[in-house]
C-alpha cells in the first residue's frame, strides 16, 4: 500500500469515529485530514472549517485524551464551538497513539516498537506535522494554538527545538500549563516514583500503551456497576486534578467515560514522571550510559525555554493539583514573552475544569476570545 491509498484508508477510518458525528450533528460542517509525521504516524485532524476569511486556530489536548475532549460540553458551552460561532476556523490535534491517530507507514500497536514515544516526539513530530498542513492548506499562519495540559508541554518542547515551525503561529494560550510540575499535589505525584522505576513492568503487562479501554480493562469492568463506575472515575480525576463538586456536571460523566481515556503510550507518563522528580523541563532520561549515547552528555538536556518568542497566554488555577501556581510562576519567569497571566477566578477551579466545567465559558473562554481579538497584550497579572 502506497502513501497515498494509506491516506484514505485512514480518512474513511477516521470518519467512523464519534467526532466526526457528533460535530454533524450538532449542526456544523466537519471535515477530517489525515497527515503523516516524519516518523511514519498518521494522524487525524478534524475540523470545523470557517470560510474564507476565517482565522485558524488549533486546539490541543491533554494527556490520553482526544479531539472529542473540546466538544465534550455541547453546543453552546464547549470551546470548539463557540469558536466556530465567532467566526473562526477550528482546527483539532489528536496525538499518536489515541484512537484517532493510532497507524503507522510499518509499526502494528501489538507492538512495544510503536509505543516507544514520549511528549518529546509528539512536540518534534506532531505538532509540527499538523501546523505545516494547516498553514500550507490556509496560506497563512495559525492565528493562535489553544492547548490544555499536555497541549502545552508539547507546544513548548515544539517552540524549543523547532522555532521554525513555532513561527507559523501567532500565538499560544496555554491552559493548565505544564513545563515544570516539582509541585504538583494530587494522586500522580505520588504514582511518579513507581511509574519512572517500573517502566519495563508496566510495558510488558499493558504492551506499551495506557488506555483503560483496552481488552484488558474490558474483562474486568463488566462485573462492575455502571454506577459505581462513575463514581469512582469522578473521585478519581478529583484526586488527579483537584477537588471541585459545583462545576461538574454529573450528566457528562458517561459521555467522558465513553471517549476517555484515548490511549496513549507509558513512555508519556514516564516522561512527566522524570519531568516531576528531576524538577527539570528536560529530554527523557534513558539512563547515564544511552543518554551519552543519545545526547552526548550522562544527564537529558533541557528544554531551553528561553529561546521561546512566539507570544503566549498562561491561564492558571489556584486549585489546580498538576500545574501548580509556584510552578506556572517558574515558567512565566523563563518565557521571554508572556502576554497574559490570567488566575481563573473560581477558588475551586481544577485542571479537568478547563474543558469540563459548568461555568467554564464564562470563567475562561471569555479570556481567551479577548487574547485571539488582542485586547489583553501584555495585560499580564499578579500571581501568588
Amino acid at each position: 500500500m502506497d502513501y497515498l491509498e494509506a491516506i484514505e484508508q485512514h480518512q474513511i477510518q477516521s470518519r467512523n469515529f464519534s467526532q466526526y458525528d457528533t460535530i454533524k450533528r450538532a449542526g456544523y460542517p466537519v471535515e477530517s485530514h489525515v497527515v503523516m509525521t516524519e516518523d511514519g504516524f498518521y494522524l487525524t485532524l478534524h475540523r470545523i472549517p470557517g470560510d474564507n476569511d476565517s482565522l485558524p486556530v488549533l486546539l490541543i489536548h491533554a494527556l490520553s485524551l482526544s479531539s472529542v475532549d473540546w466538544l465534550i460540553l455541547g453546543k453552546g458551552r464547549a470551546l470548539a464551538y463557540l469558536l466556530a460561532d465567532q467566526g473562526y476556523d477550528v482546527w483539532f490535534a489528536n496525538f499518536r497513539g489515541n484512537i484517532y491517530s493510532k497507524k503507522h507507514t510499518s509499526l502494528s500497536p501489538s507492538s512495544l516498537e510503536y509505543w516507544d514515544f514520549s511528549f518529546h516526539e509528539m512536540g518534534v513530530y506532531d505538532l509540527p506535522a499538523m501546523i505545516k498542513f494547516i498553514t500550507n492548506m490556509r496560506s497563512q499562519q495559525l492565528h493562535s494554538c489553544i492547548g490544555h495540559s499536555l497541549g502545552t508541554t508539547t507546544f513548548y518542547v515544539m517552540a524549543s527545538e523547532r522555532p521554525e515551525i513555532a513561527g507559523m503561529v501567532q500565538n499560544m494560550i496555554s491552559l493548565g500549563p505544564t513545563a515544570f510540575i516539582d509541585n504538583m499535589k494530587g494522586l500522580f505525584r505520588y504514582m511518579t516514583p513507581f511509574v519512572k522505576t517500573n517502566q519495563k513492568l508496566l510495558n510488558n503487562f499493558l504492551h506499551g500503551e495506557f488506555n483503560v479501554n483496552s481488552d484488558i480493562y474490558k474483562n474486568y469492568v463488566q462485573f462492575f456497576d455502571p454506577t459505581f463506575l462513575h463514581e469512582l472515575f469522578v473521585h478519581l480525576i478529583f484526586l488527579i486534578c483537584g477537588f471541585d463538586y459545583e462545576q461538574l456536571d454529573y450528566t457528562l460523566v458517561p459521555n467522558i467515560l465513553g471517549h476517555d481515556p484515548a490511549g496513549t503510550s507509558i513512555k508519556a507518563f514516564v516522561h512527566y514522571a522524570q519531568v516531576h522528580q528531576s524538577g527539570k523541563f528536560r529530554k527523557f532520561d534513558y539512563g547515564s550510559a544511552k543518554n551519552l549515547l543519545m545526547y552526548n552528555s550522562v544527564e537529558p538536556p533541557d528544554y531551553d525555554l528561553t529561546k521561546i518568542t512566539v507570544p503566549i497566554a498562561l491561564l492558571y488555577a489556584s486549585n489546580d493539583l498538576v500545574a501548580d501556581p509556584v510552578d506556572v510562576k517558574r515558567l512565566y519567569d523563563l518565557l521571554p514573552n508572556v502576554i497574559d497571566m490570567y488566575e481563573v477566578p473560581w477558588p475551586k477551579f481544577n485542571h479537568a475544569d478547563f474543558i469540563w466545567a459548568k461555568d467554564v465559558a464564562k470563567l475562561v473562554y471569555e479570556r481567551i476570545f479577548q487574547i485571539l481579538r488582542g485586547e489583553n497584550s501584555h495585560n499580564v497579572t499578579s500571581i501568588l
